[in-house]
């Protein structure tokens, strides 16, 4: 039984990487019905392949018309359908927007790529540290030295699934007020843009340099960063506000005067060092009984094996475990209708049946799907 506040919504996702997947679990652990189309023959169902929790999968011969058009059916019981291909790659299967939108015309027909739709470099392939690159996000992380990709959060996920989660949920909003359908341009350069226009207003009010580790918020100073503690693991430490920084001097049991210079950016080094020696003299345990859970914007910087442990993750019950398999719960979180982990990552083409004849297929279509090559005889019960 499917729970959350997405139960109404029906969504018609192409498998693909990365991004994609990400946006379909968050959709299916907050109630959608997600369909999944799987590459005929192609394997999957692994419980550590996380982001691919929660939906069913039909897996289609997309050689064949039989399976395209039991697409273009599923898409006219749809409220949205999303892939990820490079432009052009629907269209030559014959399952663009103009073909979808004639058979449901309230259908929201979201497109993720990296670089967008149109554009230059609209055909080129890319990865998530290349569509940062050209946003400025790339550019103002990392040390000194170097820009550092920071995993694949910014544009993948952050720009590229959250943003497009965040416009077929918009888009269907308005479909369902005006009747019209419509296609949502989702390119993780644009998204990574959009994420740093925070950085763009204080560069232009003059409160960003426009260099790595010059900056309040980039490790430039010393209050806002991370430190290694006496056995070799981190803190990290986020004092901004007087008050909080006040405390932290008082935490660590620092008095020189020097200090009082918060805001100085010509201080920010010899601070840094100075700060680094206290922190270094102390075991990142002994730091956080010290300033764990106080108002000095503190936090001891956690291995993936160590975060699902952390007290205040337990009692949030941040982490779950599905077949085995540690994982992030479904997120954010409602009051009236609490979203749900709908099941493990499926086998590919373990839903041919069921969900086709959810979907509005009947026992005839299907065998004729079957039939035809266009899904696996043996996945027809």
């Amino acid at each position: 039984m499917r729970q959350g506040p997405l139960t109404s919504l029906k969504i018609v996702e192409f498998a693909g990487i990365g991004p994609g997947p990400f946006c379909g679990m968050l959709l299916s652990d907050l109630g959608a019905d997600v369909v999944r189309i799987d590459r005929k023959g192609g394997r999957g169902g692994a419980p550590t392949d996380v982001t691919s929790r929660g939906r069913r999968s039909v897996a289609l011969d997309l050689k064949s018309p039989a399976a395209v058009e039991a697409c273009l059916k599923l898409m006219a019981e749809a409220d949205a359908v999303f892939e990820g291909f490079r432009p052009g790659v629907m269209e030559r299967l014959g399952l663009g927007p103009e073909v979808a939108l004639k058979r449901n015309p309230k259908l929201v027909y979201g497109r993720m790529t990296g670089w967008g739709q149109t554009g230059p470099w609209a055909q080129a392939a890319g990865h998530d540290q290349n569509y940062i690159a050209i946003t400025g996000a790339l550019h103002a992380i990392g040390t000194k030295d170097k820009p550092v990709p920071p995993l694949n959060l910014v544009g993948d996920f952050g720009g590229g699934a959250l943003y497009l989660a965040f416009g077929l949920l918009a888009a269907v909003i308005s479909a369902r007020h005006t009747g019209q359908g419509q296609v949502v341009d989702c390119a993780m350069s644009d998204g990574a843009a959009s994420l740093m226009a925070m950085f763009y207003g204080f560069k232009a009010s003059g409160m960003w340099k426009d260099e790595r580790r010059a900056n309040m918020l980039d490790g430039g100073a010393h209050f806002y960063d991370t430190y290694q503690c006496a056995d070799g693991r981190w803190i990290s430490i986020g004092s901004i506000e007087p008050q909080f920084y006040a405390l932290l001097l008082e935490k660590t049991g620092i008095e020189d005067p020097e200090f009082a210079r918060q805001h100085d950016r010509a201080a920010w080094p010899e601070l840094h060092e100075k700060l680094a020696k206290v922190i270094a003299a102390k075991s990142r345990d002994e730091w956080t009984e010290i300033m764990g859970g106080s108002d000095v914007c503190f936090a001891p910087v956690l291995t993936l094996e160590e975060a699902p442990k952390h007290p205040h993750n337990a009692a949030r019950q941040t982490f779950v475990e599905v077949a085995g398999v540690t994982q992030p719960a479904p997120a954010p979180r409602f009051s009236a209708t609490p979203g749900a982990i709908q099941g493990p990552p499926p086998r590919i083409g373990a839903h041919d049946e069921a969900a086709l004849a959810d979907w509005g297929f009947s026992r005839i279509e299907i065998d004729a799907l079957a039939k035809a090559g266009a899904i696996d005889r043996e996945t027809v019960s």
